[in-house]
């Protein structure tokens, strides 16, 4: 059975470890290696994982007995209006299909509505078919955005949106 857990600091290194599996199986055909390692070197470093962690983003990590499939992360983002941002959510590949994703968004759902969260929103890559698991999942797509990233790279996403 496929419980949840809230990081601490030294799960950081479980947060790392997933997401260097995961990005190569979901983004290779959309970015490419060199965007990949850009990105996990600057999003998944040590220092920028304690530093979310500090300022207060919940990760919840899924795991069943000593293994872990995946993990999630979210914080609040627009205070007066109660917008929580999910900033990431990835299951290992050898984990799709078991409805760990499904059990971590549920998770964060409750959360954020349980804090008085009046949306949720997340960025993602528009070639990426976790839109689809979002769409199904009740989010809308409200913009289209393409973020200058340095070295040269950009994230051409959807910010899409669950309003509670």
């Amino acid at each position: 059975m496929i419980t949840l857990r809230k990081a601490k600091e030294e799960d950081l290194e479980i947060i790392r470890d997933i997401a260097a599996v995961t990005w190569p199986s979901t983004y290779l055909d959309i970015i490419g290696q060199a965007q990949i390692d850009y990105m996990l070197d600057k999003m998944y470093n040590r220092g920028e994982l304690l530093k979310q962690l500090m300022e207060g983003h919940i990760f919840l990590i899924a795991e069943e007995g000593e293994n872990q499939f995946g993990f999630a992360g979210y914080s609040i983002t627009g205070h007066e209006e109660r917008i929580f941002k999910l900033h990431k959510l990835y299951v290992l590949p050898s984990a799709h299909g078991k409805g760990v994703g499904k059990i971590l968004i549920n998770e964060v759902f409750n959360q954020v509505k349980d804090a008085g969260g009046s949306a949720l929103q997340l960025n993602v890559n528009k070639h990426n078919k976790a839109k689809d698991f979002y769409l199904k999942g009740g989010f809308t797509v409200k913009e289209s955005v393409k973020i200058d990233i340095g070295g040269g790279f950009f994230m051409d996403d959807y910010v899409m949106e669950y309003r509670f």
